[in-house]
């Protein structure tokens, strides 16, 4: 990874704060041209830097009311790639972790009802082979949902 510059750090703050902008806006808050936005943002995405835009859908909306944490137990911390592909077959995981601590892993899923979270983790997560033990943490509220902050010299042209 090339090394990120202030220009770049600035950039990313702009962007981590609303996607949407039209780049000519970022050039203008830059002080660059709209085609030096362009190359820079190319470049972090080409580097990793920016691993993805789009849009959050609010589960809600779709009549998921139910967001699990659910920390998995494997027979052997070895087999976490093998369950990460069979996770991947399950729509309503929609995070995985390989953790430390008393979990070999945690993934976050979304639930319509008690009904449906009691099948996922029956009928699927503790069928996957590998898995010997879940334990499972229901979300009451979100209060906080940001991207790491990006921090920059603010420096006088």
């Amino acid at each position: 990874m090339e090394k990120i510059d202030n220009l770049d750090k600035r950039i990313l703050s702009i962007l981590s704060k609303n996607a949407r902008i039209p780049f000519k806006d970022v050039a203008a808050e830059c002080g660059v041209s709209r085609a030096a936005i362009h190359q820079r943002v190319q470049r972090l995405i080409d580097n990793d830097v920016i691993t993805g835009s789009g849009f959050d859908v609010n589960p809600k909306s779709l009549g998921y009311k139910t967001c699990t944490y659910v920390g998995i137990t494997l027979e052997k911390g070895s087999m976490y790639k093998d369950v990460v592909k069979r996770l991947e077959l399950i729509p309503e995981v929609v995070e995985s972790h390989f953790t430390t601590g008393p979990y070999t892993m945690m993934v976050k899923l979304y639930a319509r009802d008690n009904e449906q979270l009691m099948n996922l983790l029956n009928g699927q997560l503790q069928e996957i082979p590998g898995v010997v033990a879940t334990e499972t943490l229901i979300s009451l509220e979100q209060s906080i949902k940001r991207e790491i902050p990006v921090h920059f010299e603010d420096v006088a042209e």
